[in-house]
């Protein structure tokens, strides 16, 4: 139902005051007409928060996958663990955090230390 098509449209309050009772019936039309249309912007609310939470949990389900791609190509980087040890002892850094950047600097040494320096 669009909005002027509800119960009590086309209810016009003249056409209701000729009747017995018809301020009455026309002030109930009108009530039950805002009652109507507060269900219907409850159900448009109701919509748009559930079509909202599909596209979060979308969103978050990609993110998600990128990671994983992102890590298991990661993973597939050779690299020397003396770089690694280098990287940790030139920056103070652990060796999770160093062997991170040399992976991202897949497995170049020189372009990670200089990674660190820009």
């Amino acid at each position: 139902r669009r909005a002027g098509e509800g119960v009590g449209a086309g209810i016009s309050k003249e056409s209701m005051e000729g009747e017995a009772g018809g301020q009455d019936a026309y002030q109930a039309a009108q009530a039950l007409e805002s009652v109507t249309d507060l269900v219907e912007e409850r159900q448009l609310d109701e919509n748009k928060v559930n079509t909202a939470m599909v596209a979060l949990a979308e969103a978050d389900k990609a993110n998600r996958e990128a990671q994983r791609k992102r890590e298991k190509e990661l993973a597939a980087v050779q690299i020397n663990s003396e770089d690694v040890e280098v990287i940790s002892n030139e920056f103070a850094l652990d060796k999770k955090a160093a062997e991170l950047r040399l992976r991202e600097m897949k497995g170049d040494l020189e372009v990670a230390l200089k990674s660190f320096l820009d």
